[in-house]
């Protein structure tokens, strides 16, 4: 597979020229790169309005996801999830949407700028806060339940601790009922070159996001949105000008090239590599009672290891920092878990490292604690009215009866116990408390 952004700029870092425009930098080197670095100029195609060598190398990552029509975005899913929610409002006309509660912060950011209002879908009773198992048939009775038809339900799958959701059923039920599935997608780009294709866009969802980043070998910022073939041509057709409405004006091409590069590397054999690398981790950690690495069931991701580390004695905050002395740098951890995330990238040699260096941590009696209880905080006002509201900084323990003003939550996870507009009942702040949140912004009296 071609990869046209990158030669264009490789052939423009050779010839002897006079850089009289953006960057700064004139491809003078401080860290090495600056030449591969440039602008939107004659022959470098325009992100937003793509007619050249962005476009030749988005219709080449469309063809990889065999969806509608596929994306780059170098501000991440973020600017993805933006765009998404304003495109079916637009289409729909409608404000509101139906969401999972582990929603990503960027989920509640864009709904206060697309003016949009939420009804939550809320985890099982046993679920952590970054988790929110939906059924098909808790779905069908949410929309059973609502007075109209939501724009559209909006997933987060696979979720921080690998757990997806049934998006072939799903995308069904919201098709019956005459609305579509958006999927925050941002863990998983990975998913489409799986033997078994678990791909959000394959299994019908009519738009979702991959944080490419985040499982392929690109630059932190590449993204994709990916819009289906069944998908009204409305989408296709504005998705490029929405974009434009969230996105920065000056793209990153070096993280454009990476994407670019992305999909010749995709194409030659990743498939093959992904497949025998998810294999062979699953036989490593296969006889870890407290490793949630999941490959046995269909509806879970298979490769992020997720280490339920009280099952032997430890806080997931103190066993990262066992691992980090032992030179293992954890993706995410918090009272509960410690969770890493490998990628092909990683190979064979370190995922046995890994194993050496998880059976040298001595296991302790396993910590046993009362679950606490989850009341879902009362909505006082909508998302957007409490982000433009004026606002204070207080600490947890001041917070009961405060509504929340914006999200304090950063990231990993972003994914809040209290929503924008929600007032902190005792409940939440507890659990805000275990969980380390101890300052808020919330709405000024």
């Amino acid at each position: 597979m071609n990869t046209p952004i990158c030669d264009f700029i490789k052939q423009y870092a050779k010839r002897d020229i006079l850089r009289l425009h953006m960057p700064g930098h004139k491809g003078k080197n401080q860290l090495g790169f600056e030449e591969l670095d440039i602008t939107e100029f004659n022959g470098a195609d325009s992100l937003y309005h793509a007619s050249g060598i962005i476009k030749k190398s988005e219709d080449n990552v469309t063809a990889l996801f065999e969806s509608g029509k596929t994306l780059y975005s170098t501000e991440g899913s973020s600017h993805c999830i933006r765009t998404m929610l304003h495109l079916a409002k637009q289409y729909t006309g409608k404000n509101y949407v139906l969401a999972g509660r582990n929603a990503h912060s960027s989920f509640i950011s864009a709904c206060a700028l697309n003016d949009i209002d939420v009804e939550w879908l809320y985890p099982e009773e046993n679920e952590s806060y970054l988790s929110c198992t939906i059924s098909p048939e808790k779905l069908k009775k949410a929309l059973t339940r609502v007075d109209k038809t939501p724009i559209c339900v909006y997933i987060t799958s696979p979720d921080y601790l690998g757990n997806m959701c049934d998006i072939k059923a799903l995308a069904k039920t919201c098709r019956d009922f005459g609305t579509m599935l958006v999927v925050d997608n941002a863990h998983g780009a990975y998913l489409k070159f799986l033997d078994n294709d678990m791909h959000p866009i394959s299994l019908g969802a009519t738009m979702c996001c991959d944080s490419a980043h985040k499982t392929l070998p690109v630059l932190t910022g590449g993204a994709y949105l990916h819009i289906s073939k069944g998908a009204p041509s409305f989408f296709k057709e504005n998705a490029k000008d929405v974009m434009a409405l969230f996105g920065s004006t000056s793209p990153s091409y070096l993280t454009l090239q990476s994407l670019d590069m992305a999909n010749k590397y995709i194409a030659n054999g990743y498939k093959e590599k992904l497949n025998e690398f998810v294999t062979h981790l699953h036989n490593a950690f296969s006889d870890f009672e407290f490793c949630t690495l999941h490959f046995a069931h269909t509806l879970c991701e298979p490769m992020k290891i997720v280490l339920k580390t009280k099952k032997i004695g430890y806080r997931g905050g103190d066993f990262a920092k066992i691992l980090e002395e032992k030179g293992v740098m954890c993706e995410f951890c918090d009272d509960d878990f410690a969770v890493l995330m490998p990628s092909v990238e990683n190979g064979i040699y370190e995922i046995e490292k890994l194993k050496g260096i998880l059976l040298s941590i001595p296991p302790k009696p396993p910590i046993s604690e009362e679950k606490a209880c989850f009341t879902p905080p009362s909505k006082k006002m909508s998302i957007r009215e409490a982000v433009f509201a004026p606002k204070e900084m207080i600490k947890i323990n001041n917070a009961l009866g405060r509504i929340l003003a914006t999200s304090s939550v950063s990231c990993p996870p972003a994914v809040s116990l209290i929503v924008c507009g929600e007032e902190f009942n005792q409940s939440t702040i507890e659990l805000c408390k275990k969980y380390g949140f101890d300052s808020f912004w919330v709405v000024k009296k």
